[in-house]
């Protein structure tokens, strides 16, 4: 399906989707191993956290003392494991992104599309996320922060029976999770891509994902809610069935829906990616920003070591996917 550019900044929410699953048969070789080797470790790793850290949990809530050396011993296990996991979601998280991204950009400038060519760039594809993800975790520091204190906020008033507090704490902590939360997140994604296709990352790839979510702010927002509720509902049956199921379910029922739902979820974040990297182009659109193909197609060379400086002043002309 060709589209033009100003057609993009009309597609609704499943047409987007579709378009996104769309551009995968464009080169199923390529997205086909993405998936198998950066995707599905990544939601495998999501799903199956909680089998590995149940146990020690179950642990340390037993009846031994919280300082004796066997306590003391799962809570490093414990911690080690966690810290261990966490790096490896990120690295693998920035990688998908990078491969993802880069992918549908490649496709779109019409380059040759190959595995090899996407590992190729992702080191250096990998380093400008980095950068944009580090500013993000230090902004989600400072957000969490502002949570906390309305939790404690909220606590308080409960304790002190002060029903107004209560529900004015109540207020801003929904508005700051289904709100501030979801727009946040929305506003990493699109900063993540940006990071890769234009020549700006960090602070300011953030600032530039803010100017382009004006007027496709509430788009943004129900797409990352849709995600984020869908993978939460993924992972409460997991945890219900395959963690916490032991007594209802046996032990091959267990095994065929974990390993369903680790299907589903991987299809759902390649579909997450896919729609992030095509969301970008739809906001350009709509701002009637246009991309050079030849700019974009130099930019993307740079990765793989022909590097030509993409221009500031993106121009653009056809989008056709």
């Amino acid at each position: 399906m060709d589209l033009q550019p100003e057609e993009l900044q009309f597609l609704t929410i499943p047409q987007l989707v579709q378009e996104s699953i769309l551009i995968k048969k464009r080169s199923p070789r390529t997205f086909y191993l993405i998936t198998l080797s950066l995707i599905f470790p990544l939601s495998f790793a999501i799903l199956a956290h909680s089998l590995f850290t149940q146990p020690i949990l179950s642990k340390l809530s037993s009846s031994d003392p919280p300082n004796s050396d066997r306590s003391r011993h799962d809570w490093t296990v414990l911690l080690i494991f966690e810290f261990s996991y966490l790096i490896f979601l990120f690295a693998f998280s920035l990688l998908s992104t990078a491969a993802v991204v880069f992918t549908v950009a490649s496709l779109y400038t019409g380059k040759t599309v190959s595995f090899s060519s996407t590992i190729s760039a992702i080191p250096k594809v990998f380093r400008r996320l980095l950068i944009t993800f580090l500013w993000v975790a230090l902004l989600m520091f400072a957000y969490n922060a502002v949570f906390f204190v309305f939790i404690v906020i909220l606590f308080i008033a409960l304790d002190m029976n002060s029903v107004g507090l209560a529900v004015i704490a109540g207020v801003i902590i929904s508005v700051l999770y289904f709100v501030v939360h979801v727009y946040f997140t929305a506003l990493w994604h699109l900063g993540s891509v940006i990071s890769v296709l234009e020549p700006v990352y960090g602070l300011a790839a953030m600032r530039k994902a803010y100017e382009l979510l004006k007027g496709k702010a509430k788009m943004a927002m129900g797409l990352v809610f849709v995600y984020l509720f869908v993978c939460a509902l993924i992972g409460g049956t997991f945890g219900s069935i395959v963690v916490h199921g032991g007594g209802k379910f046996g032990t091959l029922t267990r095994t065929l829906v974990g390993g369903l739902l680790v299907g589903v979820l991987v299809m759902v974040n390649l579909v997450g990616l896919l729609v992030q990297s095509v969301f970008y182009y739809v906001c350009k659109s709509y701002h009637h920003q246009t991309i050079d193909k030849t700019a974009l197609y130099d930019h993307l060379g740079g990765y793989l070591g022909d590097y030509v400086p993409l221009k500031s002043n993106i121009q653009l002309e056809n989008l056709d996917m």
